[in-house]
């Protein structure tokens, strides 16, 4: 039978939209039917390195990406973009979590084929309505800031759960309520309604992040609270910005401590 390392390695390298989105519900459909082995002899994983990618959109330095408004039809593909890029990115981030962290429990693997399922459903839903725009995917310069945390993480599983799901993306729970009423105003309902369904799913998403933060730090017997702290002092500090959604973010797991600490670095 096929190993679930190896199919997780083949959704990474996928280099198009179309394969890597073909290959991860294939994978996820494969698990599902409990096709997809774990062998305990399997190779260990490869370095981190840059998963496959089409050559646009062009990656650039945050700074270098210019800010539109909602005002135009350009202003608000350009912002559908930006969203599609970051799912595109949390499809990556979801299989690398599955291929790098061995001897995880089931449910560790259960979570991040499916947090990778639904991100590649919430691409093909932005890439849809981009192109109702008359664009697509590539059409605007990206940032490359995702995968720049997975690289730095790469050694921890720990600080990877603490900092990816918990922290960058979960930025969408703090951002994306604002956006569904400015696209409401404008009478966008069709991005609203896409909107919707990832801000629902991402809460699942940020609390699987959650909880695996949790039993990375009981294995190795530290106290959460303060390691996250600790960890957002010395990795995010330059990409925490408030305000924060406190309702979506203790559902997704965070503590009152934890939304504590994420107000006063972000201050």
């Amino acid at each position: 039978m096929p190993s679930l390392f190896d199919a997780a390695r083949a959704c990474l390298d996928a280099a198009t939209p179309e394969m890597k989105v073909a290959a991860t519900f294939a994978a996820a459909d494969a698990f599902a039917r409990g096709e997809l082995t774990r062998p305990e002899d399997a190779p260990a994983p490869e370095p981190i390195r840059m998963p496959g990618r089409p050559e646009r959109p062009l990656l650039v330095h945050p700074r270098d990406l210019p800010r539109r408004g909602f005002g135009s039809e350009e202003g608000r593909a350009a912002f559908i973009h930006a969203i599609a890029h970051i799912e595109f990115n949390a499809i990556d981030l979801a299989w690398d979590a599955v291929y790098r962290f061995r001897g995880m429990p089931d449910a560790f693997y259960a979570d991040w084929v499916g947090v990778a399922n639904d991100e590649a459903r919430h691409f093909n839903l932005l890439r849809a309505r981009l192109r109702e725009f008359g664009r697509d995917y590539g059409d605007f310069d990206a940032h490359n800031g995702l995968w720049e945390m997975a690289e730095k993480t790469a050694h921890d599983g720990l600080a990877r759960m603490a900092l990816v799901p918990r922290v960058l993306e979960a930025r969408g729970l703090d951002v994306t309520p604002g956006m569904i009423v400015k696209l409401r105003a404008m009478g966008d309902e069709a991005t609203v309604g896409i909107l919707e369904i990832i801000l629902r799913e991402e809460v699942a998403h940020v609390a699987a992040g959650s909880r695996w933060f949790r039993w990375y730090c009981k294995q190795a017997g530290v106290d959460p609270v303060p390691r996250f702290r600790e960890l957002l002092a010395e990795y995010a500090r330059a990409v925490l910005y408030g305000p924060f959604n406190h309702e979506a973010r203790s559902a997704a797991g965070f503590g009152p401590e934890e939304l504590e600490a994420l107000e006063k670095l972000a201050g």
